[in-house]
Parts: structure tokens; C-alpha cells; sequence
């Protein structure tokens, strides 16, 4: 997800809390009423059960139903507080990144740095090949820098631009960044995920990410076939009118290479292993100087004072109008005020997973999947179904890593299985499902930095909900499944 520094505490040092008192029915109480209620919600009241903010209010309700549960089963208050306020220090720096993501769009839609990534995008990037180029370009970023949170808030921001201005539907672009984003924190070194899933299970680094690489490489490529095909089939109303979009552009902001000095700057940050904070804040700066030097008929357009339009850009909505009408959706941006809505529901989330932790309702769960673990396939089948489980749950890609890895590592030792086997399991089922799951922290980040919703994008992100399946097939037909070694098993 994000880069190993954005959580100095390590999430290696979760913990699981267990409870004797708690049966798994009872554990299963909040989670039935909470799926009931976001139900209700989506499908019955359009979103806006209680308003604007009605999944938030109903991760509070989900929280205070396992309150409740926990109360009746001699979990004391404190226990519960404090592990809410584990998971909302444990977010802390992700809040502080969206803040300035959000901030990032602000200026570099001022500076013009995002109309320039338009203007020569629509230039280069065909639309009969824009989906499956995007799924590589995401991907190589993500390599790169080791972060699926960073490919978004800057590849990715260009990307669902470019092709929104080619007509291409906002939620095929999206799954096509996520997708090759998510390919990419998955198989680099620099990844929290990939160096968290190894420890937990029990091997190294580079055995995990070779073998992860059995599974990960199939699906990428059906990924990559998928949106092929998807490419050569879909009517694009932007390619025949490019010329008229990139004369409004060209007309509306200064366009010209030295805008691009500003994206530069802050990947050659990320990949000189910068902290996130520092690199995107360097990112906000000096794009407001770019504003100042080549954007000043557009800041006058804003506001009477050059310096107040960044900072209005930088905190509150800013929209440039065009002479055409696809672009004015495109050329506007929230600033910081854009991603409170997002930042509301991940503090929401925490709150829910953090009293269904402190109540000992995650651990009842994982168990009682483990208990029907009885056979190799089962095993594998109980761990996808804990990692996916554990990210709708608890609304944490860390907690769905470290509870089933905690929880599986003996189980998997028992069959004879190495432990490359969980380790992969728990990448294949955890990192990248976080992101299908509205109210999780991932799912939550992504739709408000692209601006798709999770539903919008969720059947296009095929590598995503791919991949699970992928290592069950594997498990399946026991293909590739690495035995521990004799001397290993004895001890």
C-alpha cells in the first residue's frame, strides 16, 4: 500500500486480541447487521440512508453494536478505547497523505501540470491501445517506488485525465490503473505489504516475491489480454474531436515541458526513498511556484491575488472554466476540503475494527475458519476467505495480512507446507482485495484520489478480484505448492 516509512511503528507489531467469553455467533452479531445496513443503503437508499456521510454513521453504529457485544461478554471499555486508538494512530500519517494529495490536485491543476499530462497524453496515448498501456505504465511506477498509493496520486490522476477526455469510462481507466498499481506493490522490494507478508509467514523476502511471481504473472497477463480485447471493442467519443480539446487546452493554460519538471521531482523523491509527507508537500510547494511563473492568467481567473488562488487551490475547490464542456468536470479539484469525506470514512472504519479487535471478535472469526481447514485445499481456501473477510471486517490491509498470518503459520507447518505457500496466500488475498472494499482504507484512498467510485471500478480492477482465484485454482490442481523440507518438518 504505502511505503515502509509511512508507518514508523511497523505493522509487524499489530497484535491479536482473544476473548474466551466470546462465542462465534455473537462475534458474527456486528458484522451481519453491519453488511445488512450498508446494504440497505447502497441498494435500497441510493447512498444517502442518513445523508451525505450515511456509511460513516453506519461504521459508528456497526461499532457501537460490537461495543455492546463486547460489553456483555466482560470486555471492558478501556480495552475497546484503547484499541481504537491504535488503529486511528495507526492511520495518522495515510490521513496526512490524502490531506496533501488532495492539495497536490489543487495545485497541479492550477500550475498546469495536470492539463499539460492531458495535452500530451491525448497525443500519445492511442485509445485503442489506452487500457492495456495503462495497466503497464501503473505497474512500472508501482515497481519503482513500491507504493500503489503513490502510482494513484500521480500516474494515475494523469491517466483517468487523459482517458476521461478520450471518452473512455472513468471506472475502465481506474480498474486498469488499480490493477497494474496493485501488480506492482505486490512484486517490489520496497512494498510494506511485501515485506510484512514474509514475516509474518515465516520466510524471506525475495523467496516470497519469486515465488508470488507464479501466481502474480498469470493473472497480470490475463489482466493485460482482458483489457486488450476491452480496448478493440469500445467506441471512444473523445478521438474525433482531440484537435478541439487540445486547442481549449492550449488556449486555457500555458502549456509547455518544464510543467513536467514538477511530477519529476517528486518520483525522483519517492524513489530515493523520500518520506511520502516530504515528497508530496515538495510536490504542493513547487507546483505553486510553476503556478506563479507560467499560470498567471489562470490564477487571475481565481481570485484578484495570485498568491490567495494557490492557497484557495490548495485547501478549497478550484474549477477552471473552459470553452468545452468535457474538459470543466476534468479541470476541477477539491483541494484538502475534497478528501475529508474519504478521511471521515477511514477514521469511521478504524473505529469499527478497532472494537471488533478489542472485543476479540477477529480472532473468534479466523479461528473458526482455520477449525474447517481440514484438508490442503481448505487450508488455502480458509485463508483467502480470512484475508478477504478480515479487509471488510476490519477495513485495515494490515490486520488481513497479520491476523490470518499469526493465525494459519502453524496450520500450513502441520500439512508439511512451507511457508512461501501462506505468505503468497496472504498477498494474493489480502493486499489486493483491500482496494474492492469501499470502507476500507484502500478502497476509501483510491476512489477519492481517482475520483471513481469503488463500484465504478470494481468489475474492471481484474487483477484485483482475479487474483484470489488464481491461488485457489493453484492449490486446486497442487500445482507449484512448495513441501517443507524433511529436517525442517521434524523440527
Amino acid at each position: 500500500m504505502q511505503n515502509l516509512s509511512t508507518n514508523p511503528a511497523g505493522p509487524e507489531n499489530e497484535h491479536i486480541v482473544e476473548n474466551k467469553e466470546l462465542n462465534l455467533w455473537e462475534a458474527l452479531i456486528p458484522v451481519v447487521l453491519l453488511m445488512m445496513m450498508l446494504a440497505y443503503n447502497i441498494f435500497y437508499a441510493e447512498g444517502e440512508w442518513f445523508g451525505e456521510y450515511s456509511n460513516q454513521i453506519i461504521l459508528l453504529i456497526g461499532g457501537a453494536i460490537s461495543a455492546i457485544v463486547g460489553l456483555f461478554n466482560k470486555t471492558s471499555i478501556k480495552t475497546m478505547g484503547l484499541e481504537v486508538l491504535e488503529n486511528l494512530k495507526s492511520v495518522l500519517v495515510p490521513i496526512m497523505i490524502l490531506f496533501l494529495v488532495g492539495a497536490l490536485a489543487g495545485t497541479w491543476l492550477v500550475s498546469g501540470v495536470i492539463p499539460a499530462m492531458v495535452y500530451y497524453g491525448l497525443q500519445v496515448l492511442n485509445p485503442s491501445i489506452f487500457l492495456p498501456a495503462s495497466v503497464v505504465i501503473a505497474a512500472i511506477i508501482s515497481v519503482a517506488t513500491g507504493s500503489s498509493w503513490t502510482t494513484s496520486a500521480t500516474v494515475g490522476i494523469a491517466l483517468v485525465g487523459i482517458g476521461t477526455a478520450l471518452g473512455i469510462n472513468p471506472g475502465m481507466i481506474a480498474g486498469a490503473v488499480i490493477s497494474g498499481a496493485y501488480f506492482g506493490d505486490k512484486m517490489s522490494p520496497l512494498s510494506d505489504t511485501t515485506n510484512l507478508a514474509p514475516a509474518m509467514a515465516g520466510t524471506d523476502l525475495f523467496t516470497h516475491i519469486k515465488y508470488m511471481a507464479i501466481t502474480t504473472v498469470p493473472t497480470i497477463l490475463i489482466t493485460l489480454g482482458i483489457f486488450t480485447i476491452i480496448s478493440f471493442n469500445i467506441e471512444t467519443s473523445g478521438s474525433a474531436d482531440v484537435s478541439a480539446l487540445l486547442d481549449t487546452i492550449n488556449h486555457t493554460f500555458n502549456i509547455n515541458p518544464y510543467l513536467f519538471i514538477v511530477p519529476g521531482v517528486v518520483i525522483a523523491l519517492i524513489l530515493f526513498k523520500t518520506k511520502p509527507l516530504i515528497a508530496l508537500g515538495s510536490g504542493v510547494a513547487l507546483a505553486g511556484v510553476f503556478a506563479l511563473f507560467f499560470q498567471t492568467e489562470v490564477l487571475k481567473t481565481l481570485s484578484d491575488s495570485n498568491v490567495t488562488a494557490i492557497f484557495n487551490s490548495i485547501f478549497t475547490d478550484t474549477a477552471i472554466v473552459t470553452e468545452n464542456e468535457k474538459l470543466n468536470d476534468l479541470f476541477s479539484a477539491g483541494g484538502m476540503k475534497g478528501m475529508i469525506w474519504t478521511i471521515l470514512l477511514i477514521c469511521c472504519a478504524m473505529v469499527f475494527g478497532g472494537i471488533m479487535d478489542g472485543i476479540g471478535a477477529l480472532a473468534r472469526i479466523t479461528k473458526s475458519l482455520l477449525s474447517i481447514a481440514s484438508s490442503i485445499f481448505g487450508l488455502f481456501a480458509s485463508t483467502v476467505m480470512s484475508c478477504i473477510g478480515l479487509n471488510a471486517i476490519a477495513s485495515d490491509q494490515y490486520l488481513a495480512i497479520v491476523i490470518p498470518g499469526k493465525m494459519f503459520k502453524k496450520a500450513f507447518h502441520d500439512k508439511g507446507l512451507a511457508p512461501e505457500n501462506l505468505s503468497r496466500t496472504l498477498e494474493d488475498s489480502g493486499t489486493v482485495t483491500s482496494v474492492l472494499i469501499p470502507w476500507n482504507t484502500c478502497g476509501a484512498y483510491q476512489s477519492g484520489v481517482l475520483g471513481v467510485g469503488v463500484a465504478e471500478y470494481f468489475v474492471y480492477a481484474i487483477f484485483n478480484w482475479l487474483s484470489p482465484f488464481t491461488t485457489l485454482f493453484f492449490a486446486a490442481l497442487h500445482i507449484k505448492i512448495r513441501q517443507l523440507k524433511t529436517s525442517k518438518l521434524a523440527g
